[in-house]
C-alpha cells in the first residue's frame, strides 16, 4: 500500500474546474485535459461549440450544496474559478463567498487533498477603494496588510481565510492566486499603449500591472501539485504595463510607499519570490516581446529575483 507520502506526491486525475466557460477557466481546461487529466468542467451555460473532447461538460448553479456535491463526486482535485459578476454589492459578496465554501466544503466531504482558488490582488485593498490609499511598502508581498473597502476585494479576503479554515480541519492542500488583471496579450497591448497616451491616473491604484492568462492557468497547474497547508501567492506578470520605470512611477503616484527593494526597470512592483518557491512558478508572458500583428511567437522574461 502506497504510504500517505506517495498519495499525496501523485497529481490529481480527475480536477474538477470551475468557470470553466470563462477566459482563465476555459485555457485551465484545455491545459489539464492535454496533459492527459479527465476535467469535469462547471459552469452556469452549456459550451455553445459542444465542448472539448474528453470533458465532461456540467452546468451547475455553486450556491446550491447538492448540486456542487454531485458535480465534485469522483474528482481527486478542484480549481476553483467562478466568479459572479453584474450583481448588487450585496448579491456579488453573497454569492462568491458562498460558491467557494461550498466548492470546498464539498471537496473536504469528498477526501480531496488538493484544491486551488483563484484570489486577487484586489485582496489588498487599493483596486477597488473608497478612501484610496498607496501600498505600506514595495515590492508588495504576501506580507501586506489585507484592507479590503468593496464589496469584491472583501469577498476575496473572506474566500481566503475560508481556505486557510479547510485545510487546517482537514490537512488539504488548499492555494490562493492572487492573480492581477487577467488578459490575453493583446488585450495587455491595448491597455499599454492607451496608458501611453493617457499616462497619469488610470492604472495607479492597481500598479500598472497584469496577469497573462496562459501564465495564470499554468499556476493553476503547478498549485495542484502542492503536498498540504494553505498558501496564498501572488501571480502576476514579470513586468508592468509602462514603458516607464517602475521606481519612478511609484515615487509619482505613491511617494509615501516604503521601498523594501531596488525594482529594476519595468518590472513588476509584486513580489513574486514565493510563487517561484512553493509552485516552481516564474512568469513567462510579456507584451513587450512581440508588436501586436508582428508575428513571432512570445519569449520567455527572466525571473524576478526579490
Amino acid at each position: 500500500m502506497a504510504s500517505t507520502a506517495e498519495q499525496r506526491s501523485r497529481s490529481p486525475q480527475r480536477v474538477l474546474v470551475t468557470g470553466a466557460a470563462g477566459k482563465l477557466g476555459s485555457v485551465v481546461t484545455a491545459r489539464l485535459a492535454e496533459s492527459g487529466v479527465d476535467v469535469v468542467a462547471v459552469d452556469r451555460v452549456a459550451p455553445g461549440d459542444g465542448g472539448r473532447p474528453g470533458v465532461s461538460y456540467i452546468v451547475a448553479d455553486l450556491t446550491d450544496p447538492a448540486a456542487v456535491r454531485q458535480a465534485v463526486a469522483g474528482c481527486d482535485g478542484v480549481v476553483h474559478l467562478a466568479k459572479y459578476s453584474g450583481y448588487s454589492d450585496e448579491a456579488q459578496f453573497s454569492v462568491n463567498t458562498s460558491a467557494a465554501y461550498n466548492v470546498l466544503a464539498a471537496a473536504a466531504d469528498a477526501g480531496i487533498e488538493h484544491a486551488v482558488i483563484a484570489s486577487s490582488v484586489c485582496a489588498y485593498g487599493m483596486t477597488f477603494t473608497r478612501r484610496p490609499f498607496s501600498p505600506h511598502y514595495a515590492p508588495v508581498d504576501e506580507d501586506h496588510p489585507l484592507l479590503p473597502q468593496g464589496s469584491y476585494s472583501l469577498s476575496k479576503v473572506v474566500d481566503e481565510i475560508t481556505g486557510r479554515s479547510f485545510a487546517d480541519a482537514f490537512d488539504m492542500s488548499v492555494v490562493a492566486l492572487r492573480f492581477h488583471w487577467l488578459a490575453e496579450l493583446d488585450e495587455v497591448r491595448t491597455a499599454a499603449a492607451r496608458l501611453a497616451a493617457h499616462p497619469e491616473p488610470p492604472h495607479s491604484k492597481d500598479l500598472w500591472s497584469y496577469t497573462e492568462v496562459t501564465d495564470a492557468a499554468r499556476a493553476c497547474e503547478l498549485a495542484l501539485e502542492v503536498p498540504t497547508g494553505f498558501h496564498a501567492l501572488n501571480i502576476c506578470a514579470a513586468d508592468t504595463l509602462s514603458t516607464v520605470p517602475t521606481m519612478e512611477l511609484l515615487a509619482r503616484h505613491h511617494p509615501d510607499t516604503e521601498i523594501r527593494g531596488r525594482i529594476e526597470g519595468t518590472d513588476s512592483p509584486w513580489a513574486m519570490n514565493r510563487a517561484r518557491e512553493i509552485l516552481g512558478f516564474v512568469p513567462q508572458r510579456t507584451w513587450r516581446t512581440a508588436a501586436a500583428g508582428a508575428g513571432g511567437t512570445d519569449a520567455p522574461t527572466p525571473a524576478i529575483e526579490r
